[in-house]
């Protein structure tokens, strides 16, 4: 696979008049591959602002619980309940469904393209992969909204434009881990990514505050700016992404970089063999990738739960005996996510500290379930505890989430069974993320039918998916555990047993026996 120089990147040295350095890549890459994921989920994020505007209607005696705290404000609840009479079909009685079918539908797609997005993706030019499908991505988010100027009420057409948008959005995940990836080595990967990775959170305040403020032009325009936005990032990654070293004619000098991480080299020594890219079966064989994939599955569908439906739960219940209106609800919704920021840091930093992403992942994951629990009972007291409480949630769901998308999968994709190969960064991601995005979809599905019913039976959902998680790391826990436990033994490291396979992998760094 050859990749050309960025033409952005050939006229700056053209200017400069001297060659790009190594460092500058860096910092060039950090920044263009966060303002491209950022803005993926900006996009993602604008249906679940629109959705109470879609579908305006309030079941109050389904929708809220226990009844004794809105019996009484029911009245001062109608004037924000009869603001707009909504779109056709999703103000219907069945409207809740729609939207989460709308929901199903993009993620599944989404899911489904992310499998073949990464085994393309270690195939072709990263930069092209992702600039596609950005412009793409803006394209068909942008027609979404254009069904409010050309008076669309198919649902089909809605349906229709968030599956193609969502097989456009699976190429960015798998392409933008993979371009990080190839840039940083271990030791701080964790920390890196997990800062890095706020752009999840920083696309979906971005997102829900675009969002909400463009409602008062038409809900048109809260899906056609992001989609704007989202082209003109395409356009600028696709004139200054630099995907790997190589890309800038410095292979050759990785050593002089590398030579402080000698346990955890930036970026495998190719040999002169050119390098096949891993199938996608034997990338399920990598040990931890596939405990790490059904994990995430859990762990997806409870954030993106939240990512679609908490402007649409708030806005729905009482919050001091008052109900917010629909940008109020947006807004306030983006705390989530500043708890999510946060987390993802703190949840990088502790795994490198740890040398164990495993044991962080489901500490994190298990301290979700009682946060869940609180937020629905106490949420509703005040404005105050309904803050606190969500950033506490934000915090503790996206922690592993965002661990496990980033430094997890590019540990797995680097992993020693690989024998040096660096070609399977784009499919391990694809896996792990592609196989969260099932749960994401389903998620959201099945919300849009149990909240009909019960918010409380949606939060039990929540919270037996977070315990799932967790258990699903158990064995991956375990071993490291043991794996520190014999480090610390009488024994020297270099006498120590080979632990098996399944042992060998401490989440970040190759065991040497």
């Amino acid at each position: 696979m050859h990749t050309k120089k960025p033409l952005g990147i050939q006229l700056f040295e053209c200017f400069n008049g001297s060659p790009i350095s190594f460092r500058s890549c860096q910092g060039l890459v950090l920044v263009l591959t966060f303002l491209s994921y950022a803005s993926y989920h900006a996009t993602r994020k604008t249906t679940s602002i629109v959705k109470s505007v879609l579908d305006p209607k309030t079941n109050l005696g389904m929708l809220h619980w226990p009844s004794h705290l809105y019996i009484e404000k029911l009245k001062g609840a109608e004037n924000n309940m009869t603001l707009s009479s909504g779109w056709a079909p999703f103000n219907g009685a069945d409207g809740t469904a729609l939207l989460g079918e709308i929901d199903l539908a993009f993620l599944g797609v989404y899911a489904f393209g992310m499998f073949f997005a990464g085994h393309l993706g270690d195939r072709v030019d990263l930069r092209i992969l992702l600039t596609i499908g950005m412009i793409g991505t803006g394209l068909f988010t942008s027609a979404f909204g254009a069904g409010y100027w050309f008076n669309i009420h198919n649902f089909y057409y809605f349906l229709g434009m968030q599956m193609i948008s969502g097989l456009f959005q699976s190429s960015g995940w798998p392409s933008v881990v993979a371009v990080v990836g190839n840039w940083f080595g271990k030791s701080k990967r964790g920390l890196i990514m997990g800062i890095w990775n706020a752009h999840t959170s920083v696309g979906n305040i971005s997102g829900s505050l675009i969002a909400a403020a463009m409602l008062k032009y038409g809900w048109c325009w809260s899906f056609t700016v992001p989609g704007i936005m989202i082209a003109l990032v395409g356009l600028t990654v696709f004139l200054f992404l630099p995907v790997s070293p190589d890309v800038i004619g410095i292979e050759d000098n990785l050593k002089d970089f590398e030579k402080n991480e000698v346990d955890t080299p930036l970026l495998e020594r190719r040999s002169d063999v050119k390098e096949k890219a891993v199938g996608f079966i034997e990338a399920w064989r990598i040990p931890g990738v596939a405990p790490f994939a059904l994990c995430l599955f859990f762990c997806k569908l409870v954030a993106y739960t939240f990512l679609y439906w908490l402007p649409f739960y708030i806005s729905h219940t009482a919050i001091g005996g008052q109900y917010l209106s629909d940008s109020s609800a947006g807004v306030l919704s983006t705390l989530f996510d500043v708890g999510g920021v946060v987390g993802g840091i703190l949840a990088g930093h502790i795994s490198d500290r740890l040398d164990a992403r495993a044991l962080t992942a489901a500490s994190f994951t298990f301290s979700a379930i009682p946060a869940l629990f609180f937020y629905r009972i106490y949420g509703s007291i005040s404005l105050t505890w309904n803050i606190a409480l969500m950033f506490v949630t934000g915090m503790l769901v996206n922690g592993p989430y965002a661990l496990i998308t980033t430094a997890v999968s590019a540990d797995l994709g680097t992993h020693s069974s690989l024998n040096g190969n660096s070609r399977a960064l784009a499919t391990v991601t694809a896996i792990i993320d592609g196989t969260g995005s099932i749960g994401a979809a389903v998620g959201p599905l099945l919300t849009g039918y149990i909240s009909a019913k019960s918010w409380s039976a949606v939060f039990t959902m929540l919270m037996a998916s977070a315990l799932v998680a967790g258990l699903l790391l158990s064995r991956l826990v375990m071993a490291e555990i043991a794996a520190k436990m014999e480090s610390r033994g009488p024994l020297p490291r270099a006498t120590c047993p080979c632990p098996p396979p399944w042992m060998s992998l401490r989440m970040g760094v190759v065991f040497r026996g």
